[in-house]
């Protein structure tokens, strides 16, 4: 009987001490949108930081790209989903404007050390005197190209486009047409719903002597001298020199990816996708220059803690961050996604700036520049509809531009008339 009544105590111990271990495990959700090599990274640091914080758990979702942003958007104000939330950096005034983060507290994100440690383009994050997000990497251009499409055309796979007018020539070497006039080989990608808004914006404007915006962002400055030479260069790549088509393939990387495409411009995040194609010999090099000039594009995506976390999941949400923040993580982002350590000290290693893949990426950040978005997703599409009107309704790229500029314009002035 003695021994039932100890097996019972027992029993109801070891029950109290589960129901106790549960009562005090905190259970924050991680929101992203779907990438394989980030949702990769994403698991292993949830595990890393679940084994140093046994009290913590982090579900981790995440939702197709096209998706993702309206997601948050519905979902926090209703006091659900996310308490740590990836947002584009591009984003910050939309979700500041719908409260849909907060501010990071100073106690535990010094805004002057957040300075000291960080690359100066993370400022875009801060507002009203803090940070309202950090990233874990950053994001710079590339030029990628395919060894063996080189080789075959009788180029040296070593010496890839320098200047503008060597990756014109060079892709035209590589360029293929059948007998219809369909595209089999692209000598070079466009790709203007992916990354060449921001290749023409901050790259190819800047090159041919002008800059998108003044310097305080808030007059449209494309319209004037580079906007019109640097689209007429881009337009030309399809129009006159005929390296490829819009829509080939459907996307840019995808041709690339497929071995279809010479040269393909890019950004870091794309070398985890390109690492895992097998027989694709490829290489990256520095973006070309033109006129002696050499500029790059800087982005990243940020952690921020959303509005919905408060008390003990917001204490958990603050170091769930601060991991996602740390050095290793970075050094794991960059070997799993290929993006490149936000802080200096991790990204400007030896090791990591001779690297054949990394290197160039992380030489392209000491001449980057980074676009202060009013609203990404409304002047990206100004982009596009000005495309539009220069491929499909054949408007001149004058008009084309001085059209855009007005909408862009209008947008700039609404908000900051606010």
């Amino acid at each position: 009987m003695k021994n039932l009544f100890v097996s019972v105590a027992t029993a109801c111990l070891t029950l109290a001490s589960t129901a106790l271990s549960h009562a005090q495990t905190v259970e924050i959700e991680y929101w992203q949108y779907f990438f394989k090599e980030r949702v990769q990274a994403v698991d292993a640091l949830i595990k890393t930081f679940e084994a140093a914080n046994p009290g913590i758990k982090v579900k981790h979702t995440h939702f197709p790209y096209a998706q993702y942003q309206t997601k948050v958007a519905a979902a926090v104000p209703a006091g659900e989903g996310p308490d740590v939330v990836q947002l584009y950096y591009g984003w910050l005034e939309e979700y500041r404007k719908a409260k849909l983060i907060e501010p990071l507290p100073k106690d535990q994100f010094d805004p002057a050390q957040i300075e000291r440690d960080f690359f100066p383009i993370v400022k875009a994050m801060k507002a009203d005197g803090a940070y309202w997000g950090l990233p874990t990497a950053v994001r710079s251009m590339a030029l990628f190209y395919n060894r063996k499409l080189m080789a075959e055309a009788g180029l040296d796979p070593a010496k890839p486009p320098a200047t503008l007018d060597d990756l014109i020539s060079q892709s035209a070497k590589i360029a293929k047409r059948d007998g219809g006039g369909n595209v089999l080989t692209a000598g070079l990608t466009v790709g203007p719903v992916s990354q060449d808004h921001h290749w023409w914006r901050e790259v190819l404007v800047r090159q041919f002597g002008g800059q998108a915006f003044s310097d305080d962002n808030t007059k449209v400055a494309y319209d004037k001298k580079g906007g019109i030479e640097g689209l007429q260069f881009y337009h030309d790549i399809v129009a006159k020199h005929r390296l490829t088509t819009f829509g080939f393939m459907d996307e840019s990387q995808a041709a690339f990816r497929a071995g279809k495409a010479g040269f393909h411009i890019d950004g870091s995040f794309r070398i985890g996708t390109f690492q895992a194609v097998r027989n694709l010999d490829w290489g990256v090099a520095e973006l070309p220059s033109h006129n002696g000039v050499k500029a790059n594009f800087a982005s990243y995506w940020v952690n921020g803690v959303s509005s919905r976390a408060q008390g003990p999941r917001r204490e958990a949400a603050m170091k769930f961050l601060k991991h996602l923040v740390s050095d290793e993580a970075m050094q794991l982002w960059l070997k799993t996604v290929g993006e490149l350590p936000a802080k200096p000290s991790v990204a400007m290693t030896d090791a990591n700036r001779n690297d054949p893949v990394y290197g160039p990426f992380i030489l392209g950040l000491a001449y980057s520049y980074t676009t202060d978005f009013v609203n990404e997703a409304k002047q990206r599409q100004i982009f596009l509809d000005m495309m539009d009107r220069v491929d499909i309704k054949k408007t001149s790229v004058a008009e084309a531009i001085k059209i855009a500029a007005e909408e862009e314009q209008k947008l700039l002035d609404e908000h900051y008339k606010k």
